[in-house]
């Protein structure tokens, strides 16, 4: 059987060398199935004199018909919305900690890739968060986010005050720490330890999650992922918005904060028998004793 991949780009964790070795045995496992083998140009540059194109990301997006990522989910995360323009489905393998991005482990790689270049996986789609800050009626600054939209106070540790409309239709006020917004594949995240309920991933659906509100009748609420949320900066010392933790921008008052999915989706490819469940269990360790 032909494979339907022929071009795949491999991406490692940033400033990780043990990922060197691995990263080269999947390159000559694939290369060994004439397959054109493609690597990022920051993996390249750390691993070193390599026979394997070095790539920009945008490259990636525009050759590759199968991006392995290695490293942990919050590699996953970056890479995602990197390529989340380009059609191109994702494989994430963690360093040895089970992801629930990145659920197949450098052990069972090449059997996994193996089966995968065959045909064999479960495809799955998973939406992104698309946020921009506005401030006085202009846009400022915009980002993706896979797993979540955080609005929160900065180091003076005083409240904030939002206010929260949802379609155009007002929610409330509150005065809290923050507010999360978060995707299915989010809701694991930061959400869920801010009290928010776990959604499964193919729910079309968003769930904003106050973080330690003033007023406890403020509880998560979920909505239709195809809503748009807007979030009101009242009054804040310091404030902040950051997506998936890994970049944000200071806010000021009345600045606005919009959220709506992203147009595209990211495809994720699982092993054949892939079990979210399993992974929830195994992740938040449930059954165990205590």
């Amino acid at each position: 059987m032909k494979t339907p991949f022929q071009t795949v780009a491999l991406i490692g964790k940033y400033n990780s060398a043990e990922l060197s070795e691995p990263l080269l045995r999947l390159a000559h496992f694939l290369q060994q199935r004439k397959l054109e083998v493609l690597l990022s140009q920051q993996t390249a540059e750390r691993i070193g004199n390599v026979p394997y194109a070095a790539v920009s990301m945008k490259e990636i997006g525009a050759r590759a018909d199968l991006v392995v990522v290695m490293g942990g989910d919050g590699t996953m995360l970056n890479i995602a919305r990197e390529l989340i323009e380009y059609d191109v489905p994702l494989v994430g393998v963690n360093q040895g900690r089970l992801g629930f991005l990145t659920d197949v482990s450098i052990e069972d790689m090449l059997e996994t890739m193996d089966e995968i270049l065959e045909g064999e996986f479960a495809a799955e789609e998973r939406f992104l968060l698309n946020a921009v800050v506005r401030r006085q009626g202009q846009p400022v600054y915009q980002a993706y986010a896979f797993n979540d939209v955080v609005v929160s106070k900065g180091t003076s540790g005083r409240l904030i005050e939002l206010e929260v409309f949802i379609d155009g239709q007002f929610v409330y006020s509150q005065r809290s720490d923050g507010l999360v917004v978060a995707t299915p594949t989010g809701s694991t995240a930061y959400a869920l330890s801010a009290g928010g309920p776990i959604l499964h991933p193919t729910l079309e659906a968003m769930v904003l999650v106050p973080i330690c509100p003033h007023t406890l009748s403020n509880r998560p609420i979920a909505v239709n992922s195809h809503s748009v949320m807007e979030v009101l900066l009242l009054h804040a010392v310091d404030a902040s918005v950051n997506f998936d933790g890994q970049s944000h921008i200071d806010l000021q008052q009345n600045d606005w904060v919009v959220v709506r999915r992203s147009e595209n989706n990211i495809r994720l490819l699982h092993p054949l028998g892939h079990s979210y469940y399993n992974t929830l269990r195994q992740k938040l360790r449930w059954g165990e004793k205590l």
